[in-house]
């Protein structure tokens, strides 16, 4: 098993990615602390890991609430004993707004879930694994970290955030043992649509998104995510680091 052993922090683990990733993971021999804000869903996800004999613990939170976001890794600290792999994947999408529509209350969620979360979780966990020699930590950004044309304003400025984020943790703690990376997500099939009101949608907004997804060559699982998760924390990556890498069937080779 790959991660025999290893301690894991995932975020967004109710559903899609995250779920699929603490299910793989936990079949790979890691201990896993999943939080999400949807009680049922992370529940559902609990039950599925130890069903299998894996072992999981669960927290309802909110990533944006700095108290909720730290509890994940004091956590898996106090049950487990430390944090060796952090996957920051929760993630909201935003209306399709523009600088010229959106609202500071669309700005302040998204930036608050989507780069504030990972911050809170990835400075929780950075001291405690430079004390036990090293650790990887895993953001899922998305393609619209890379370009322009995949969501409005403020997700589009949280992804680009988030891979700067990535690129800096990397170079500032490569000497500690901390290897970080990011993901740069196309189109997944994940429950990512029901953290937006589509009643609410900007329609010009919308119409230019559309012009980039007529061009997705393939939606991908969210088993295809995990699969990639996996690898990048495993030892088979112990020399991938500070990289942005696309799962997105060639959508960035338009």
């Amino acid at each position: 098993m790959k991660l025999n052993g290893k301690i894991a922090v995932i975020t967004g683990g109710g559903a899609g990615m995250g779920r699929e990733t603490a299910i793989l993971f936990a079949k790979e021999g890691a201990k896993v602390v999943i939080g999400d804000w949807n009680e049922k869903t992370l529940k559902e996800t609990v039950d599925l890991i130890r069903s299998t004999g894996g072992e999981v613990t669960g927290l309802k939170g909110n990533v944006a609430v700095q108290a909720e976001a730290e509890s994940l890794v004091d956590t898996a600290i106090q049950t487990y004993g430390r944090v060796d792999i952090l996957v920051n994947n929760a993630g909201v999408m935003d209306n399709n707004q523009g600088a010229g529509e959106v609202s500071n209350e669309m700005w302040e969620r998204v930036m608050g879930v989507n780069v504030n979360g990972p911050l809170y979780l990835s400075r929780r966990a950075i001291p405690n694994m430079v004390e036990n020699g090293g650790g990887v930590i895993v953001n899922i950004a998305s393609v619209a970290g890379m370009g322009g044309g995949a969501a409005g304003v403020a997700y589009t400025a949280s992804k680009h955030a988030l891979i700067g984020m990535t690129r800096n943790t990397a170079w500032r703690y490569v000497h500690e043992g901390i290897r970080c990376n990011a993901i740069a997500a196309g189109a997944v099939e994940t429950s990512i649509a029901a953290s937006i009101d589509p009643t609410k949608m900007d329609p010009k907004g919308t119409e230019r998104a559309q012009a980039y997804y007529g061009l997705i060559p393939a939606q991908l699982k969210p088993i295809d995510i995990a699969n990639l998760v996996l690898f990048l924390v495993s030892d088979d990556a112990r020399y991938i680091n500070g990289a942005i890498i696309p799962a997105d069937g060639g959508w960035l080779a338009a």
